[in-house]
């Protein structure tokens, strides 16, 4: 890289390398300096102020948001500066939930550690006495708006990695505050559940949520065969949390860290990868040869799946059918191996160990429980195994190398590379290969599917067949894919989507890294994993051929479909439960047409509820083949909502209660008779 000139950093004559701020060019000098809402694969916010220096002739200013220029001169330890930085921290603390002993990101919490390095040992501030309320609503996320200092990096991160934009500044000065639309719980607005949020959090304002209490119980209970499954990207991960680097496979001692919890079995997540391969191979194989809907995106992320329910149902007919590798192994190990173990399905407790938080959400959808039974019980994040660990006692270091359990603890390669972004494409084209034809001995590694860009687009060639697909690395890459598809700009036969930056590398529920480059050393981690594996195409992994011959016949087959695929449905913009149908509005012949409206003022005054009571209890008359139910926008009459249009007549019902009631007892029963 060209050097474009020089700055003196305390006495120090750094080179400038296009640097975009002068906080890369101190970093680089070797200064470690603080930040809260500097993050570089983000914008340059210059909110916290922690990274303030002083530039000759220009005095104090922020470095996150200043350019370099050739001949500047900087300081960034005069007793001004540690004085400032002392004063924000305590600011920040005077009006911090500051109970540190008892918060989930103790020790690992910014905050606490500045206030250390400063040496913050008191407060010339009192202290807020205002307690918000702590939102649990979602299975993957808490949120804790005591403990929010208001650095901006989560709305940053939902709105221009994510491009969900769900969490925004609320209120003016000291009323200032971060949160949902509305006030609204996480669970009621369109949070896919990525936990992208809590991996730039600098404090314990959003966290995981925590299952390690239940998974505890379950282990301690005798009555219970305890399984426990491991997701690609947990091994090149876990070792990070306990001193180790980025990249460094620790399948073994993960296998011996679980056996020592107290897990009766201990299986490999990449099994049920390589049976998701086959299935999601074949169909796209079907779709490709007999005109099927094109593009095919991939099922295997929930945060994508939620994300397509929310934005562009009219794709769901493009997603794949099937279940996830999580959803896979919850199925097969309840349904097929509890039986060969001649276990009640009720007595079997299956945990997942995940990159992702928004499994948790995944193994909560009602698609996935069946007889009041779930197929996954309870997913832990890396970061929840981590501390489990370390509750245990034991040494990490110490501990052997050990191997899964068979029959669901052997994967091929293919299926450890899921955890990268490509890795499920470069999966299911090394499958597609052999699928189509192609000999044993026909190269499988294909580079145009691999590496971190936002978006991977190519050509590949597959036995005579020109397969064009597409990748896309976070949801706003996913967004601007989708734009182009349906604009008629591009045409691809597969795309795959990972709703985190790197795929299941990058996941929510990773070890939070200060390496720049940790992503890029977990991917090469994945990477050589597979290449020191024997078997490298999911179809050849002898285990899951058994399974479908002892249990689900052949690929794609009705057994197949009962067990590894489902359907996925529509979801409103603001949530209270799913819809997954909805009638067309207008008059249907011997119908009552009800149509609720949901646009913004409606919804506020309650119409929301109102939709939601009226199909329970229509339902519950058994009218729902009598009235076409649906929600619409707008009737224009939102002085008077909640507003609702019975047979061409709209009523609005201001101020009004049981409003339900009253519109099947007074609007809807009377033309029934």
């Amino acid at each position: 890289m060209p050097i474009n000139g020089y700055i003196t950093v305390d006495n120090m004559k750094v080179p400038l390398e296009g640097e975009d701020n002068l906080l890369k060019v101190v970093r680089k000098a070797g200064i470690d300096l603080p930040t809260f809402c500097y993050h570089s694969q983000l914008s340059s916010y210059g909110a916290c102020r922690m990274c303030v220096v002083e530039v000759e002739r220009m005095g104090i200013v922020a470095s996150c948001s200043v350019p370099p220029a050739d001949g500047m001169v900087v300081k960034t330890n005069t007793e001004r500066l540690r004085r400032i930085r002392k004063t924000i921290l305590e600011l920040l603390l005077a009006n911090h939930d500051r109970e540190c002993t008892t918060c989930g990101k103790s020790s690992q919490c910014k905050l606490q550690e500045l206030s250390e390095r400063f040496a913050v040992s008191e407060l010339r501030f009192g202290k807020g006495d205002k307690r918000y309320a702590i939102d649990h609503s979602t299975p993957a996320v808490v949120r804790d708006p005591n403990k929010c200092i208001l650095c901006g990096d989560c709305v940053r991160m939902c709105a221009e990695v994510q491009g969900v934009g769900i969490l925004d500044f609320m209120y003016r000065g000291s009323k200032a505050m971060v949160g949902p639309a509305f006030g609204k719980p996480l669970a009621e607005v369109d949070c896919v559940q990525c936990g992208q949020c809590t991996t730039v959090c600098p404090t314990g304002a959003l966290m995981l949520r925590s299952y390690t209490a239940d998974v505890w119980k379950a282990l301690d209970d005798p009555k219970k065969t305890v399984m426990v499954q491991i997701a690609p990207a947990v091994r090149v991960a876990l070792g990070e949390e306990f001193g180790m680097k980025p990249g460094e496979i620790v399948t073994g001692k993960i296998v011996a860290a679980l056996r020592r919890l107290g897990f009766d079995l201990v299986f490999d997540t990449c099994f049920t990868a390589d049976l998701t391969i086959i299935e999601e191979g074949n169909e796209f194989v079907s779709r490709l040869k007999n005109g099927g809907v094109l593009p095919q995106f991939t099922s295997c992320c929930p945060g994508w799946i939620k994300y397509v329910e929310q934005y562009h149902p009219e794709l769901i007919p493009n997603i794949s059918s099937c279940k996830s590798p999580q959803q896979m192994f919850g199925s097969v190990a309840k349904k097929y191996l509890a039986k060969d173990m001649n276990l009640d399905p009720k007595d079997v407790t299956v945990v997942s160990i995940m990159p992702c938080t928004a499994k948790k959400f995944e193994a909560d959808r009602p698609e996935f429980t069946h007889d009041g039974i779930k197929d996954v019980d309870y997913v832990l994040s890396t970061r929840e195994l981590a501390r489990m660990i370390k509750e245990a006692g034991f040494s990490w270091d110490d501990l052997e190398i050990e191997s899964f359990d068979v029959p669901f603890g052997l994967g091929t390669g293919a299926a450890v590379i899921f955890g990268n972004t490509g890795g499920v494409t470069e999966a299911v084209l090394r499958s597609t290969q052999a699928l189509l034809g192609a000999k044993t001995d026909t190269p499988i590694v294909f580079n145009e599917v691999r590496g971190l860009d936002g978006i991977k687009e190519a050509v590949v060639n597959v036995e005579g067949i020109d397969v064009s697909l597409a990748i896309a690395n976070s949801l706003s890459a996913a967004e601007n894919l989708i734009e182009r598809v349906q604009s008629g700009e591009k045409t691809y036969h597969i795309i795959e989507v990972m709703a985190c930056p790197g795929g299941c590398i990058g996941g929510g529920g990773q070890p939070i890294s200060s390496d720049p480059e940790a992503k890029a050393k977990r991917a090469r981690g994945l990477y050589e994993a597979d290449k020191g594996l024997m078997i490298r195409r999911s179809h050849e992994n002898p285990y899951v051929a058994e399974l479908y011959k002892q249990h689900l016949g052949e690929a794609n087959s009705h057994e197949a479909h009962e067990s590894l695929h489902t359907e996925y449905g529509h979801r409103k913009r603001i949530l209270g439960e799913d819809i997954k149908v909805m009638v067309t509005e207008g008059k249907r012949e011997g119908m009552v047409d009800v149509a609720v409206c949901l646009g913004t003022s409606c919804y506020l005054k309650g119409s929301y509820n109102v939709l939601h009571t009226l199909m329970n209890k229509i339902d519950e008359m058994g009218l729902a083949n009598r009235v076409n139910l649906h929600g619409t926008f707008c009737f224009e009459n939102c002085h008077e909502s909640p507003c609702v249009k019975v047979n061409g007549e709209v009523k609005g019902y201001a101020g009004s209660e049981d409003i339900a009631d009253s519109i099947i007892k007074d609007r809807i029963l009377p033309i029934l008779k």
